[in-house]
């Protein structure tokens, strides 16, 4: 198949592979089915669990599974006050508490969940993981893994229509040019994506933490207490998958109210 023929294919699938997510309201990029993605999420799962300390029967590793219970039913509320009641037919959701000094915790497409030992300090209660939980669930029901897969398509096809462009050119030519798109399409697509991505998480995620009961508030208690971790040291946001800990923490806190408006319609206030 030539290249002009691939980049015709996939600009068609553009036009006719999108979903809506219900949290947002936005078209997203679906080039790959969920059908496709999450038995192959849940076998990579599956193999993680068993090349790592998976840490069974302690009290937290049952909070973090009986966390995550809540953070799902909380997500089964919203979507049934919309009428979705069946978007998360082909999800499996399973929490599990890994050791490891790794400040981080992740979510395959599906709603496999891992949490590491290095990050309950930073999460110090059960409020604060709810709140990476709840980050963590939204991935999962945004579809985050799908659109990744999606826009990495959608670069490939880029690198193809330079490649195309340019292949008459000098062999240094070309390869000046494919470095320049990877460059450009890297630091003014990719990351710029996954940002957006976290701070989509960062939104559904608190409203779904306080839907479960827990104080949104608590969130930003997590992230201020990441960034005094970090104590400054991370890259320049324009150079990294995520915002900026100060940029969380602002939006964060701008989105308090909504989070708790939401809440309050499913019957769940907090006190001011």
């Amino acid at each position: 198949m030539n290249k002009i023929l691939k980049i015709s294919i996939v600009l068609g699938l553009i036009v006719i592979s999108c979903a809506q997510n219900p949290f947002t309201g936005k078209s997203t990029m679906a080039f790959v089915p969920n059908s496709q993605i999450f038995p192959s999420a849940f076998q990579q799962y599956n193999q993680f669990l068993t090349e790592n300390k998976v840490v069974k029967g302690t009290a937290d590793a049952k909070r973090i599974t009986n966390i995550g219970m809540k953070i799902k039913t909380a997500s089964e509320r919203y979507l049934n006050a919309l009428g979705k009641s069946d978007y998360l037919n082909d999800y499996a959701w399973e929490y599990n508490l890994v050791e490891s000094k790794e400040v981080n915790a992740w979510c395959m497409p599906g709603g496999k969940i891992v949490f590491y030992t290095g990050i309950l300090p930073i999460c110090k209660d059960d409020a604060g993981i709810a709140a990476v939980m709840g980050h963590e669930v939204a991935h999962a029901l945004a579809n985050h893994g799908q659109q990744r897969m999606s826009a990495g398509l959608l670069q490939q096809v880029g690198a193809m229509g330079t490649q195309i462009a340019v292949g008459n050119k000098s062999e240094q030519t070309q390869a000046l040019a494919m470095q320049a798109y990877g460059a450009a399409s890297q630091v003014g697509g990719m990351l710029p994506f996954s940002r957006a991505h976290e701070s989509e998480a960062d939104m559904i995620g608190l409203t779904l933490m306080a839907i479960a009961g827990y104080d949104p508030i608590n969130a930003v208690k997590v992230w201020e207490r990441m960034s005094a971790q970090s104590g400054g040291q991370a890259p320049p946001e324009i150079l990294s998958t995520h915002p900026s800990n100060q940029t969380r923490i602002d939006e964060l806190t701008a989105l308090l109210p909504q989070a708790r408006a939401e809440a309050a319609k499913f019957g769940v206030t907090f006190k001011k």
